[in-house]
């Protein structure tokens, strides 16, 4: 049976201007989600539990209520207390809900001095999703898995829109300090971090694993954008993953163009390390695919070791370089490289190679480069199409148009079509989709040939592509 709860104040627990601006969308909030509870008690009979409603005043003594299966709404207005999700544990089939609302200003959850604002301990099967973190330029995290929690699994971070995290370059938008695995990092915004995601610890001791991280916007960051760090040999936890597993980064918008003349330390957009040297996790692999790498004015576009796959990305950058396969912790291993389109001043694909690497297979073909160096280090050219940077508008349609208006689509006639090895990618996932879903395997480089573009990139979460 559900179970509506709703609180008896009006108030929000904000200034009489703010709580007059949005009391009448409240009562349309209570009325759209009174059709939710209906559809809950349709779709999910068996599994439906309660669904209760907070607000600034009641919502963390509702949040102590919650079982598998039940739904928190939160209703609109400022929330100055944080959101502890602390020993929640929901299920598989009946995960714990926590939904805040579009409407007007919506659920925005205020930094305060020493606290992270959402903080995670030990809890699985946990969605938060449709809420602002405003981190006010304190010293705080936004989201984070507590460093000395045990563990934080299956959880789903969803329409998250995540700012004003840059007091420093260690503070970060969403983090993870405790073995964490199966998390769903989807659709949200995180605009000025120090750090936009950082999974994991310095010290490689809290694997993150088996993580999809997807249709996100990270941009104005002081460091990272995302940086998953590399991984010891893992603890053994009960439902942790003992089988190889994959962690999907796809169809994100990783920015750092708004960088420019900063002195901190230089970071690339995205860095992925090493997993585990032996035992479980050592076959774990990151497939990184259709994503908008754009601008860095200190660092390479992405760097990387470890089993990575990158195909069907974009690397804009017209400051430096683009791809560094390199060491970090380690030393690469298994890498593929392919169906790129890359646009950069700088190198285009570094492989740096050393002894030992060649117990690991490591190939790059079918890419579009277009850079001041194209390959450097041990990227020997197998099958790439290579040109300088400057002649990219001889090839590509609009390479150097603004934002919104750029069409890295070849020109016609003007790069050949080269099919690519189908038994060297097809246990990749989505490898044939090109950058704008549409399926095709003879190309040079991130587009099909001769089609329309669904998706010019810019700066948003960047629509789910079309086949």
């Amino acid at each position: 049976m559900l179970l509506l709860t709703l609180p008896v104040t009006i108030g929000f627990g904000m200034n009489t201007s703010l709580q007059a601006q949005y009391q009448p969308s409240r009562y349309i909030y209570i009325l759209q989600h009174l059709l939710t509870l209906i559809i809950l008690a349709t779709v999910f009979p068996v599994l439906a539990a309660k669904v209760y409603t907070g607000d600034p005043s009641n919502y963390r003594s509702q949040l102590k209520k919650l079982q598998p299966g039940d739904h928190l709404l939160l209703t609109p207005g400022l929330y100055r207390q944080g959101l502890p999700i602390h020993y929640l544990n929901g299920r598989k089939e009946a995960p714990i809900v926590i939904v805040g609302s579009e409407l007007g200003m919506g659920a925005v959850f205020l930094a305060r001095r020493g606290h992270n604002t959402i903080s995670i301990i030990d809890s699985q099967h946990v969605t938060l999703r449709q809420m602002e973190i405003n981190g006010q330029h304190l010293p705080v995290d936004g989201v984070k898995c507590e460093g000395h929690a045990k563990w934080a699994h299956h959880i789903t971070l969803e329409n998250l829109f995540i700012h004003r995290h840059d007091h420093n370059q260690q503070i970060v938008g969403i983090s993870t300090k405790c073995p964490a695995w199966n998390w769903l990092i989807r659709n949200n915004v995180i605009q000025g971090a120090g750090t936009g995601l950082y999974l994991g610890n310095s010290d490689g001791s809290a694997p993150f694993i088996a993580g999809l991280i997807e249709h996100n916007l990270v941009t104005q960051t002081l460091g990272y954008n995302l940086q998953i760090k590399h991984q010891n040999p893992r603890p053994s936890l009960p439902s942790m993953p003992h089988d190889p597993s994959i962690t999907i980064i796809r169809h994100n918008v990783f920015d750092k163009a708004s960088t420019v003349g900063q002195t901190q330390a230089p970071r690339p957009n995205v860095l992925v390390g090493h997993w585990p040297l032996s035992g479980v996790g050592k076959d774990d692999q990151y497939l990184i695919y259709g994503n908008f790498f754009h601008q860095n004015t200190q660092a390479s576009l992405f760097q990387g070791e470890g089993n990575i796959a990158l195909y069907n990305n974009i690397f804009i950058n017209h400051h430096g370089g683009g791809i560094r396969i390199q060491p970090h912790n380690d030393i690469p291993r298994k890498v593929s490289i392919f169906f790129n389109t890359i646009l950069t001043s700088g190198g285009g694909i570094h492989l740096s190679n050393k002894k030992g690497f060649v117990r690991f297979p490591q190939w790059i073909s079918n890419n579009a480069v277009f850079a001041g160096k194209p390959l450097t280090g041990t990227a020997i050219n197998t099958d790439n199409f290579i040109q300088g940077f400057e002649e990219a508008e001889n090839f590509l349609l609009q390479p150097f148009a603004p934002l919104g208006q750029m069409k890295l689509v070849p020109q016609p006639q003007k790069i050949r079509q080269k099919k690519i090895d189908v038994s060297k990618v097809r246990n990749y996932l989505d490898w044939g989709r090109d950058f704008d879903g549409q399926s095709n395997d003879h190309r040079y480089g991130a587009y099909a040939y001769n089609k329309r573009l669904s998706w010019a990139p810019r700066l948003e979460i960047k629509p789910k592509p079309v086949p």
